[in-house]
């Protein structure tokens, strides 16, 4: 009998094709059209997204942290100081966590009540530790819905335990990742951060600046005195690189209440019909 002649792969079932530099594209697009069909699935219309570091802990985590750290202290010779004071650090910072968790609670909450078809003003995050987590556990706390948008890199981010299964996403590539952050979004709430958190405030600014981005975006800078000492947005003023127009942009609130109030009132004034809410 004549060997049985091997059929060619066809080329979207070729792993070694899609995984290569000439498939570039067509990963690229994946991670596009999959996002959108997974929130057309899930009927999300638009999103409310939580920036902020990925190293912030809860306040209870953070205490273990720290009694750890002064048991080990008091029981051996060496010299703890310095990383004591990084864990008492922490532990103020751990603020930021638990007033991330309480906003995105009550944000939830009142999207909850939100009489519509579709669901409205979802919480989302990078889908990461820190205030990422603190975001979904918010959203989970109220009943809510939570949208994860991970990406891979070597360390620090895994997508936290809070975040919809359904709706946890692993991106590879940056802009595609930004691109999902922002497009649904219709305010975007900016707690303290490193480099990431700066990246994705500045881009978002400037979007808004060149008036890329056209619809109503709500931007809040949580905590005005961490973010004052971060960028001395005076200075640039006062050096002509920035107008002072251009700080209507965004706005501060030092607290969880300021910031619900004015989250709530711009979905409000800009997004929804008043009878449409059963609050």
């Amino acid at each position: 009998m004549p060997n049985k002649i091997k059929k060619p792969v066809k080329a979207y079932k070729n792993l070694d094709f899609l995984s290569s530099t000439d498939a570039r594209t067509i990963r690229i697009l994946s991670e596009f059209y999959e996002p959108m069909s997974r929130f057309s699935r899930k009927k999300i219309q638009d999103t409310v997204v939580f920036f902020g570091s990925a190293r912030i802990t809860s306040e209870k985590e953070a205490k273990q942290k720290l009694n750890q750290l002064r048991k080990k202290a008091k029981n051996s010779s060496k010299n703890y100081s310095s990383e004591i004071r990084h864990a008492e650090r922490m532990l103020e910072m751990s603020r930021y966590y638990e007033d991330a968790v309480e906003l995105s609670k009550l944000l939830s909450e009142w999207s909850n009540k939100i009489s519509d078809d579709k669901k409205r003003f979802i919480v989302c995050s990078g889908g990461g530790p820190g205030i990422m987590e603190a975001a979904s556990k918010g959203a989970k706390l109220a009943g809510g819905m939570s949208v994860g948008l991970n990406i891979s890199i070597p360390f620090e981010q895994f997508v936290n335990k809070y975040v919809d299964p359904d709706l946890a996403f692993e991106f590879h590539y940056f802009f595609m990742r930004k691109f999902w952050l922002v497009y649904m979004a219709k305010a975007l709430i900016v707690f303290p951060g490193g480099f990431g958190t700066l990246d994705e405030l500045m881009e978002v600014i400037t979007l808004m600046q060149t008036g890329k981005i056209k619809k109503q975006m709500k931007v809040i800078i949580y905590d005005s005195k961490f973010w004052k000492n971060a960028i001395n947005f005076n200075h640039l003023i006062e050096q002509g690189t920035i107008s002072k127009s251009d700080l209507k942009l965004f706005q501060f609130c030092d607290t969880v209440d300021e910031a619900f109030q004015a989250i709530t009132k711009h979905f409000t004034k800009n997004y929804l019909n008043k009878k449409r809410l059963s609050i």
